[in-house]
């Protein structure tokens, strides 16, 4: 619960542009390649967390050294898919400790 801050999303594109050194255009551009995903409000502002600019930031560093938008996106779809199966191992883990410490007091 203490990283829940990290992904409100409250921050505004000109503080984002603030925080990372990228020009409107180039926040927006991240957006349209489908690397970052902000939230709208009722007026159609756009909305950031504290983990799309930490994401923002890593994608200028990787566009820096020549890695194409595309794959950006790749490496980060294969990182959430092994993030959930690593999460999805850890409650199989835990599920089976469980079941064996509660058979083994029966």
């Amino acid at each position: 619960m203490a990283d829940n801050y990290k992904s409100k999303k409250v921050i505004s594109i000109g503080v984002v542009k603030e925080l990372t050194g990228l020009s409107e255009r180039q926040i927006r551009y991240n957006e349209q390649r489908k690397l970052i995903f902000p939230e709208r409000t009722a007026n159609g502002t756009r909305k950031y967390s504290f983990s799309d600019v930490e994401t923002l930031v890593e994608i200028a560093e990787k566009r820096e050294e020549g890695v194409q938008s595309f794959e950006i996106r790749k490496e980060m779809l294969k990182d959430k898919q092994k993030k959930e199966g690593e999460s999805q191992m850890r409650r199989k883990m835990i599920r089976g400790q469980l079941n064996a410490h509660f058979r083994a007091n029966d």
